[in-house]
């Protein structure tokens, strides 16, 4: 098991503060409910201005391996979390030795290595996709036959579909290799794919455990377009997904808020994609589909408080808002019909307050709500003919 740093006597009183390692969106859905329970935030994030850092109590401006930055953090913050799983793992290690971690350093590393975190899925238990590592071109050259067609896949770094590559074959497989500049990658298998869902699971400082209703996700161009809640994933699918997941946070001794992508094949069976350390994209339902959001759990948890109510209050779906919405068919910029998206019933709106929007990036979120699945699905539509999105 991966350890991890529960710190101080527990709980940690309104009032005191509570840290996070990144200034984007995520970090701000985190000030904003941490606040709401009456804690101070310190953000520790090198940009000037940031969706975090601008509703933050402290914002912290230096590098995320700044150790005098690092130490100011830990020292005035009773437990620090991170918003990305890319941050410098040593850091939450350095933070460790002065104040409550939630994830650790130890499972934020295992996240950051798909090689390693493909084989933590299995020591727990969780089947993966059939896959190899490639570290040198040669290795192609011994890959099973059966990994073929297949995506290649850097093994550090890669998210929202960057650092995939599809390839039929060895040779395609080879040019891909060279594209990614000899990175260590990932060779795994395509599946014969039904549908993605997701679990976020919130476990506490006592390893206790919550876990939220699977969505089922939709992507478009390798970043999530949609994710739904509706009731019409098969239970059989829903509960083995939700053990999976509780699996994996027992196994690597987790603390905070975790979220587990699944790929659900053909004949029903539930394989892990990858993980990631911090609430995510298509938890986002919960704010307004949960009595307590993801953020929120995240926030009880680093402060050694029970965890919150998952069971979904509605059926419930999140469309993204990606900067592409913000320019017209000749490129030119355009604000979106926010008064056609809010004038569906049931819509909440969450802008991230980005100064610029660019192509894929990500500048918002609209939660939708509907006492029915039918109703929901209709609302859906609405909002994506607001958006001019044909295919939500």
């Amino acid at each position: 098991m991966v350890g991890s740093d529960s710190g101080a006597a527990l709980p940690t009183a309104p009032g005191a503060w509570l840290g996070v390692l990144g200034g984007g969106q995520l970090g701000r859905m985190f000030c904003q409910s941490a606040q709401a329970l009456g804690y101070r935030v310190a953000v520790l994030d090198p940009a000037e201005s940031s969706p975090a850092g601008a509703v933050a109590d402290r914002h912290i401006r230096a590098a995320y391996d700044d150790p005098q930055a690092l130490d100011t953090l830990g020292s005035l913050c009773a437990a620090v979390t991170t918003e990305f799983e890319n941050v410098p793992a040593d850091s939450l290690r350095r933070l460790a030795g002065l104040c409550r971690t939630a994830p650790a350093g130890d499972s934020v590393a295992i996240a950051q290595d798909r090689l390693a975190e493909k084989a933590y899925l299995q020591a727990s238990g969780v089947p993966v996709a059939a896959h190899a590592a490639v570290s040198q071109a040669s290795d192609l050259d011994v890959c099973p036959a059966s990994l073929f067609p297949g995506i290649l896949k850097t093994a550090r770094l890669g998210y929202d579909g960057k650092g995939q590559v599809r390839v039929s074959s060895r040779e395609q497989a080879l040019q891909a290799f060279e594209s990614l500049r000899g990175a260590a990658c990932v060779l795994e298998a395509l599946q014969p794919l039904d549908y993605e869902i997701s679990v976020v699971v919130a476990r506490g400082l006592d390893g206790r455990t919550v876990t939220y209703p699977p969505s089922r996700n939709a992507h478009r161009d390798g970043i999530l377009a949609v994710s739904t809640v509706d009731g019409t994933i098969d239970p059989a699918v829903a509960d083995r997904a939700r053990r999976h997941a509780l699996r994996i946070a027992d196994h690597l001794d987790y603390h905070g808020v975790l979220c587990v992508e699944f790929f659900v094949l053909r004949d029903g069976a539930v394989i892990a994609n990858e993980m990631a350390p911090r609430p995510h994209n298509s938890g986002h339902y919960t704010q307004d589909g949960c009595l307590v959001s993801q953020f929120e759990q995240q926030a009880r948890i680093m402060a050694g408080l029970p965890l919150g109510m998952t069971d979904p209050l509605c059926p419930s779906a999140m469309l993204n808002l990606l900067g592409d919405l913000w320019f017209d068919p000749d490129g030119r910029l355009r604000e979106p019909d926010w008064a056609g998206v809010l004038s569906v019933p049931g819509t909440r709106l969450h802008l991230y307050a980005k100064s610029q929007a660019r192509p894929g990036r990500k500048m918002g979120h609209v939660n939708i709500l509907g006492a029915t699945a039918a109703e929901l699905h209709a609302r859906v539509a609405r909002v994506a003919g607001a958006l001019g999105l044909s295919d939500a």
